[in-house]
């Protein structure tokens, strides 16, 4: 057994290499995420119904993402992982630009398709190069610092998203996030090392896995299950109202692009990036107490924003939707650094790139396929029989701020049999 707790002392980039992981996958945020803040002048240049921007949003980028995510997962437990995140923060990057000089509608929608390929293979492989720099203690503090990115990503998609549209036109703002990507990847060819796969766990390394073994294992992980259904739930649940958020201010409270832009680009920047630092120093914390503490306080912390979630959406006080919008969308962040660091202590290291990739297929699935979809149609179906059809997306949204509470009890459930698994897995010293 490896020393507990230990960092090879050759390894002293590890920081380093964290800081620009968590870099990319800002940008693989932002990338997304922009495209929730353009949704109104896209729709109106296009002239497209509400269940046609949520394929643009969501089902444009899920099939293919969803799809490249397992291969990529099979490639990134392989092969290098560094070489492969350059790949693909390339890819996408300069798709995202082409987004920008499209067209047509159809023209958009392939492009968006080419982003959702591209940035399947970005962050399995983080994860996993990830687990190879910091050891199983220290990996729920690791990854949910990495998990400022999702914050850091979304607060930019937002805020410099709106500004620069309101400016400069929609186009502008796909070619500026593009262009972002490619100094980045440079970077990351240049200084990120692969490291030795593996080398921080008690189980011996398996020279090859192939993708049955790892379905049979991870089917055999009950507390695993459990965590990526509730990840493929938060997912649903918080991203998928902030697809339509912007839209939603917009229509009922009149708001401008840029003016929504802000507001939800200031809840993530700070209420997601103090929540985020919140949570690593409570991952650091029960990183001395059994393992069993992180599901139920994903748990209890998913719980607590449902309320406020539901409120926002309900009322028609435009000061109490954003009070309330203040506490739920920064605490949507808080399960991404616990679950990654669940699912990397849960199965050994030559399936933790696939691992991750299962759940960033079922989450995704969730939150960019059936979320902006469905939302977007139920609107469209709802709106003839309500008196106010502008109203339509409200109660939609209303409805489904109430799944926070389904995500919630499938972490609480992963606290069974926890330790087990994690013995199961050679990360028993977690």
């Amino acid at each position: 057994m490896k020393e507990e707790g230990a960092l090879p002392r050759h390894d002293p980039d590890r920081w380093y290499v964290l800081l620009v992981l968590m870099l990319v996958y800002t940008l693989n945020i932002a990338d997304r995420f922009v495209v929730s803040t353009l949704i109104e002048p896209i729709k109106a240049e296009f002239e497209l119904s509400d269940g046609a921007v949520g394929l643009l949003t969501g089902a444009a980028m899920a099939v293919f993402y969803v799809a490249a995510g397992v291969p990529l997962g099979l490639v990134a437990d392989r092969t290098s992982r560094m070489r492969l995140i350059v790949f693909s923060l390339t890819a996408w990057s300069a798709l995202t630009a082409l987004c920008g000089m499209t067209h047509s509608f159809a023209q958009l929608l392939v492009a968006r398709i080419g982003v959702g390929i591209g940035e399947a293979g970005g962050t399995p492989a983080c994860q996993s190069l990830l687990a190879d720099k910091f050891p199983p203690r220290a990996r729920g503090f690791a990854l949910t610092l990495f998990a400022l990115g999702a914050a850091l990503g979304a607060a930019l998609g937002s805020s410099l998203g709106g500004y620069l549209s309101d400016h400069y036109g929609w186009r502008t703002v796909l070619i500026v996030f593009g262009a972002l990507g490619l100094p980045l990847a440079v970077l990351v060819a240049l200084t990120v090392r692969e490291p030795q796969r593996g080398r921080l766990d008690d189980a011996p390394l398996a020279r090859t896995v192939r993708l049955r073994t790892t379905l049979a294992f991870v089917g055999q992980q009950r507390s695993l299950l459990h965590v990526i259904a509730g990840a493929t739930v938060v997912t649903f649940w918080g991203w998928g109202l902030l697809w339509w958020t912007p839209s939603f201010l917009m229509r009922s409270y009149n708001m401008s692009l840029q003016q929504s832009g802000e507001l939800l680009g200031w809840m993530h920047a700070v209420g997601g990036t103090g929540v985020t630092l919140g949570t690593a120093w409570v991952m650091k914390f029960l990183q001395h107490r059994h393992p069993r503490w992180q599901t139920r306080f994903v748990a209890i912390a998913t719980v607590l924003p449902t309320f406020p979630s539901t409120l926002a959406y309900a009322t028609v006080s435009p000061g109490v939707a954003i009070g309330a919008m203040w506490l739920f969308v920064p605490l949507i962040y808080l399960y991404i650094g616990p679950t990654l660091a669940l699912a990397t202590n849960l199965v050994p290291a030559t399936m933790r790139s696939l691992t991750c990739a299962f759940i960033v297929f079922a989450a995704n699935v969730a939150n960019l396929l059936i979320a902006p979809l469905a939302i977007g149609a139920l609107s469209d179906l709802v709106a003839p029989h309500l008196a106010d059809p502008s109203h339509s997306l409200r109660w939609v949204l209303v409805g489904t701020s109430l799944t926070g509470f389904w995500a919630a009890w499938h972490y609480w459930r992963a606290a069974r049999g926890l330790q087990e698994e994690l013995a199961r897995a050679g990360t028993a010293h977690l």
